[in-house]
């Protein structure tokens, strides 16, 4: 049979193209090198924030608004509990990144926000602590995603519409023509209209063009618990992103252990961006003590009810850009090959929204105003 798409990574974004697709009626075979799911990649875990007054650029505002739409149809569309609200604050100095950041997209976008100074943050929410010249944008949309239920909820869509999905093998290489691609996996050569390549960390082997552009990098995170009060909640905690100083941020979300047993028990914490890089093989993947030794300071001073000995650690990998914006765009030489991944941690958020846009790339249809900030020509490799 030959497929009208063949989804490579099942990641956040491979699954909810993989869904979009089948959606539209395509016949789709999504395929993931490790049994799903896994803990190797970008997407693992319970949680994500989303949030709205975006500090990053004002350019994702309206992309996240229908992000949050699209998660919301996912949830109708499978009865899976996917997003809760829990409003969020970003913390730092009134003229730091994310404070100044948040409110350009808050103003520009006409997002319900407050601006609070630090006692009156500590006032509404006892359980944190922030120095008294730091402010916080306060925005009541901002919640959390179920990430490991999203996916899974992506991948049942995708299957309840005929893909056929593939997991524990490997893709060994890819070419494309005018007439369709073709992909190796696993030693047989399968053949499709179309290629959409989702593999996070693994992109730069898939498209080596990208691989000057893109860094992998090594990220710990914690779950911590309360010494003697309740570990906090959506409650008594919105998510948090904090500037602790220049190219230092942090972030922080309730307990969501309430909402199911599948999710980690604590108040999860890490820093945004270690610095530590490698390829998506050689990171270590094990939590280590100096990882926890980092965090707890940051801990001890922002959530000073919280013990700072974590009660579970994991790894993560972001995919990095050089400017930090996504990539989502026709690969430079084959018009029939879709890149859809690189989020430089930031991107779970936005993959009910990128998935349906990769599938309209798939389509050859493109209805989502101006992409150029995600485009790979923005790094002028050679087009064929």
């Amino acid at each position: 049979m030959r497929y009208d798409a063949i989804v490579v990574g099942l990641g956040a974004m491979g699954a909810a193209t993989a869904a979009a697709l089948g959606r539209r009626g395509r016949r789709v075979l999504g395929v993931e090198q490790f049994p799903l799911p896994h803990a190797r990649g970008s997407s693992q875990g319970g949680t994500r924030i989303i949030r709205e007054a975006y500090f990053e650029h004002p350019l994702y505002v309206p992309l996240v608004q229908r992000a949050y739409a699209a998660w919301q149809a996912l949830e109708a569309e499978t009865g899976a509990r996917l997003l809760v609200p829990t409003g969020g604050l970003t913390i730092g100095p009134p003229e730091g990144r994310l404070v100044t950041g948040a409110l350009d997209s808050a103003r520009r976008h006409g997002l319900a926000h407050e601006v609070l100074p630090a006692a009156e943050v500590m006032r509404r929410h006892p359980a944190v602590r922030i120095p008294a010249g730091a402010v916080a944008v306060a925005e009541p949309r901002a919640g959390v995603l179920f990430a490991a239920r999203a996916i899974a909820a992506c991948l049942d869509v995708a299957r309840r519409h005929g893909a056929e999905l593939r997991t524990g093998v490997s893709v060994e290489g890819w070419d494309a023509g005018t007439d369709g691609v073709r992909v190796r996996i696993d030693g047989e050569t399968i053949a499709a209209a179309r290629l959409v390549l989702a593999a996070g960390p693994w992109l730069p082997a898939l498209v080596p063009e990208l691989a000057p552009h893109l860094s992998i990098e090594r990220n710990a995170v914690h779950w911590f618990k309360a010494r003697d009060v309740a570990t906090p909640g959506p409650d008594r905690l919105p998510v948090l992103v904090i500037e602790d100083a220049p190219d230092h941020l942090l972030y922080a979300l309730p307990s969501m252990r309430a909402f199911g047993p599948d999710l980690e028990d604590g108040v999860k914490f890490a820093r945004h961006h270690s610095g530590v890089t490698g390829t998506a093989d050689s990171l270590d993947r094990m939590p280590s003590a100096e990882d926890v030794a980092a965090i707890q300071p940051d801990v001890r001073h922002y959530l000073p009810e919280i013990d700072p000995v974590p009660a579970q650690s994991a790894v993560c990998c972001y995919t990095n850009t050089t400017d930090g914006h996504f990539i989502l765009d026709r690969h430079p030489a084959h018009d029939r090959v879709v890149v859809v991944s690189a989020c430089s941690g930031h991107g779970f958020k936005f993959a009910s929204v990128l998935g349906d846009i990769a599938a309209d790339m798939v389509d050859d249809v493109n209805v989502h105003g101006d992409l150029a900030p995600f485009a790979i020509g923005r790094y002028s490799p050679a087009r064929r």
